[in-house]
C-alpha cells in the first residue's frame, strides 16, 4: 500500500469532516489561500494520508491544500455493494462538489492534484468542468489504462474481493509475500500496521472494485484534455511500473505539459520524496500565479 509517514496530520493542520451537496468527505486541510487552494485527489487503495509530508511544505509556500479521501475511500461513506455511484463520472462530480463547499464562489478556481487513479478522477472532473480550475497536476497518472502486468495484479484483487471479505483479503495480504496493485499500493511497508490495516478495513470493496475496472478500461483522453487549454503539470518519480516514465513523457508533449520527474521517487513521489514534489508542486503553481494563466 502508499505509505503515508504518519496517520497524524502536521501540525498546523486539521482533520474534518466536508460537508457537500453530494454527501460528507473526509479530508486534512492545511495552510491558508494567500496564493491559493489546491485539493488532493488519491489513489487506488490510498487516502488523504498519502499527502500527509505535502501539507507543511506547501502551507510554508503560501498554499492551503486540502487532501480529501473520495466516496468509499478510507474515511468516506460510501455504499459496500452497490458500484453505481463510483462510476467515473459520479466522482468528479463529487470533486466538483467538494470545491464548492471550499471556496466563496462559482469564480474562485483551484489547483487539482490527482495521484494515479486519483488522476483519472481528476481529469473527469476537469473535463466535465474546467471553469473550476486553475491548474492539473497528474500525479504518477498515464494517457490511459494501466500497464498489463498491473491489471494482473487488479483483477487478482478484484476476484478475491468477489469471494471474500475485507478482513479475509487483509489476512490473504499478510500471509503472501504482498503483490503490488495497480498504484504499487500493496506493500507493507508502513512501520504501523494497525493504521494500515484500519485504513484497509475502511475502503468499500464495491470502491475498490469500480476503481480497479476503471484503471484498466480507462480510455485515451489526452487530446480532450489538450483541447481545454487548462495549464497541466505531469509529475513523477523516475520509475513507475504502473504507466512507464516514458509514456508519462509523451503524454506531457502531447498535453504541452510542463514536466517534472522526481528523482528518487517511484509509484508515489508524494510519499517517496515528499520534499522534492511539494517544491516542484509550488514552482509550478507560482508561475502560473506569475503568468495570470
Amino acid at each position: 500500500m502508499s505509505r503515508p509517514a504518519t496517520f497524524v496530520p502536521p501540525s498546523g493542520a486539521r482533520a474534518y469532516r466536508l460537508v457537500t451537496a453530494r454527501g460528507e468527505f473526509a479530508v486534512i486541510e492545511a495552510g491558508s489561500p494567500e496564493k491559493g487552494t489546491a485539493l488532493l485527489l488519491p489513489g487506488f487503495t490510498g487516502s488523504k494520508e498519502d499527502f500527509i509530508s505535502l501539507h507543511e511544505p506547501l502551507a510554508a509556500a503560501g498554499y492551503r491544500t486540502v487532501a480529501v479521501d473520495g466516496r468509499g475511500q478510507y474515511e468516506s461513506p460510501g455504499p459496500t455493494d452497490d458500484e453505481t455511484p463510483y462510476a467515473q463520472a459520479e466522482l468528479a462530480q463529487d470533486v466538483l462538489a467538494q470545491i464548492d463547499a471550499l471556496t466563496a464562489s462559482p469564480q474562485e478556481r483551484v489547483h487539482l492534484v490527482g495521484h494515479s487513479f486519483g488522476g483519472q478522477v481528476a481529469r473527469a472532473a476537469v473535463l466535465l468542468d474546467p471553469s473550476r480550475f486553475r491548474s492539473l497536476t497528474l500525479m504518477a497518472s498515464g494517457p490511459a489504462e494501466i500497464s498489463p502486468s498491473q491489471q494482473q495484479r487488479v483483477k487478482l484483487l478484484r476476484d478475491a474481493l468477489a469471494v471474500m471479505d475485507m478482513g479475509e483479503v487483509w489476512e490473504a495480504i499478510q500471509a503472501l509475500e504482498p503483490p503490488e496493485d495497480a498504484e504499487g499500493d500493496l506493500d507493507a511497508g508502513l512501520d504501523d500496521q494497525d493504521d494500515l490495516k484500519r485504513r484497509w478495513l475502511g475502503n468499500s470493496p464495491a470502491q475498490l472494485i469500480a476503481a480497479g475496472r476503471q484503471l484498466c478500461e480507462e480510455p485515451d483522453r489526452v487530446a480532450e484534455l489538450a483541447a481545454v487549454g487548462l495549464p497541466v503539470h505531469v509529475l513523477s518519480g523516475e520509475r513507475d511500473d504502473t504507466w512507464p516514465v516514458p509514456l508519462l513523457d509523451d503524454m506531457a508533449v502531447r498535453l504541452d505539459a510542463h514536466r517534472t520527474i522526481v528523482h528518487g521517487a517511484e509509484h508515489s513521489p508524494n510519499s517517496d520524496r515528499p520534499r522534492e514534489t511539494a517544491e516542484a508542486l509550488a514552482a509550478f503553481w507560482d508561475r502560473k500565479q506569475r503568468t495570470g494563466s
